[in-house]
């Protein structure tokens, strides 16, 4: 909805997924990214006369794999087909892709509340957990990739025929923030199945967006506007907020709107007319014919389902009922999965579960945010949280022991005998400590027993002191009590 509350944005979603496999979509060339340009290609992706393509099984199988975790309909026969155009990053003057049988049609990608841009959660609230619905999931060859220089221009075709998957949203999102908070959610899923590292730096993850606003309350759609070159989550939610505007803006001075396609600029903040928009018939799809129907119920579609993971909401909710984190942690846990595995094994060697989740989200991250890599056992944090739960250390003293663990990874209980923190609980001892505290201020003592409460303050402050900072919080503000008759 816009500022004025006049207008309402209807957005809809082609994402662009690199499957991960060894190779690519129809030869045996390596899939793998940064080697030096054109060194991974063969006369299948170059498209040199003559030379078949044979499909890709580990990508077919990873595709519906996709499309089970996002709740899609797989068809039992799959077809190729040639989408035909011309562009220097196309050797072959067509794209084998799909078109009237993909693979996957249906499903939905659900909305997380904590993959809204922190500013917006508050104001999103009520938009978590939407379903955006899709339209299908079907899959293809990458083109090669364009170098544009000062005075040629120049192709890599490493990329051409890297498997490629095109995800389809309905014109279900309303706002920048929902397409911000969908692309970081699905990512999420597609990392938890192992489909796609879908980094989108390295172009393993790409999104055009469909566009086009209307007054609110109105169920006509406007004018679609496509936007291209947009390189990152938060570069799609900004090309989305300046794009809607100016379409308002034409629209409330009496213009028109033409359906076309614009590049986006980030360095301008502004979206820029490429060409006007081809409609599905200017490709002249038809049946590829080197390449036959799938059949999918014929084993895929069973050693896919078996690869279904724990999805990030499942396990969301799982870690919130079992283990007493908060929706927020629950969100940050599983937004890694190599995060969440670490939580996990701190978390089993202790009843403090919540606990660890605080020392590895709030201090742990900050200092070593790569669990894959740390020398720190994730048994340690269990350790830790122990040590500090129980009271055998207090909560300074447990930074003191956190800082020692990330410099020493060693048992968090010998980090506490080194440093000499052992906590004093001996009941005798912090009573003799006590009494003179009493003793030594007076003022304190007549200032609690006349009702302030907080005068205790100085005489916990003076154990501490003289226990070196080693005595049992929660005992001395009880001991005190008990001798003060409060």
């Amino acid at each position: 909805m816009s500022a004025n509350g006049k207008w309402e944005a209807v957005i809809g979603l082609e994402v662009h997924c690199q499957v991960r496999t060894a190779t690519k979509m129809f030869c045996g060339c390596d899939n793998h990214y940064g080697d030096s340009p054109n060194t991974h290609v063969c006369p299948v992706c170059l498209g040199l006369p003559g030379s078949l393509p044979v499909p890709n099984e580990e990508a077919i199988r990873k595709t519906i794999l996709t499309g089970f975790m996002l709740g899609c309909r797989i068809a039992p026969v799959a077809r190729f087909d040639r989408k035909n155009y011309f562009y220097p990053d196309m050797p072959k003057n067509y794209q084998i892709s799909q078109y009237d049988d993909p693979l996957c049609a249906g499903g939905a990608v659900g909305l997380d509340l904590f993959q809204f841009p922190k500013e917006l959660q508050e104001t999103e609230e009520a938009q978590a957990r939407r379903k955006i619905r899709l339209v299908r999931i079907h899959l293809e060859e990458d083109v090669a990739k364009s170098f544009h220089f000062e005075e040629r221009s120049g192709i890599d075709f490493n990329r051409a025929g890297t498997p490629l998957m095109e995800i389809v949203t309905e014109a279900d999102l309303r706002t920048p923030g929902e397409a911000f908070a969908f692309l970081g959610s699905l990512r999420q899923i597609l990392w938890a199945g192992g489909v796609s590292d879908a980094d989108m730096e390295k172009g393993q993850l790409r999104c055009d967006v469909n566009v086009s606003v209307r007054p609110a309350g109105e169920s006509k759609f406007g004018t679609k506007v496509e936007l291209k070159n947009l390189n990152s989550i938060s570069g799609v939610r900004r090309a989305l907020v300046h794009e809607i505007a100016r379409q308002i803006a034409v629209v409330e001075k009496g213009g028109s709107l033409v359906q076309e396609t614009r590049r986006w600029d980030d360095d301008a903040g502004a979206t820029f007319t490429m060409r006007t928009k081809e409609q599905a018939h200017d490709y002249r799809y038809f049946p590829d014919p080197d390449l036959l129907p799938i059949r999918t119920d014929r084993g895929l579609q069973e050693a896919a389902k078996k690869s279904v993971p724990e999805l990030p909401s499942e396990m969301q909710e799982r870690l919130m009922r079992d283990f007493g984190v908060t929706a927020y942690q629950a969100s940050v846990l599983t937004a890694d999965r190599v995060l969440g595995g670490y939580y996990e094994k701190a978390a089993a060697a202790t009843k403090h579960k919540a606990a660890v989740a605080n020392w590895i989200l709030n201090d742990f991250l900050s200092t070593q945010p790569d669990p894959a890599t740390t020398p720190v056992k994730p048994e340690y944090f269990a350790e830790l949280a122990d040590l500090v739960t129980t009271g055998k250390i207090n909560s300074a003293q447990g930074k003191k022991v956190f800082a020692e663990l990330m410099t020493h990874p060693i048992s968090p209980h010998e980090i506490v005998k080194k440093l000499g923190l052992e906590q004093i609980s001996d009941t005798g001892a912090l009573a003799a400590m006590c009494d003179e505290a009493i003793a030594a201020n007076p003022r304190s003592v007549e200032d609690y027993k006349a009702g302030k409460m907080n005068a205790i303050n100085a005489l916990k402050g003076f154990v501490m002191k003289k226990s070196q900072g080693k005595a049992n919080p929660g005992q001395i503000d009880e001991i005190l009590k008990q001798k003060l008759g409060g």
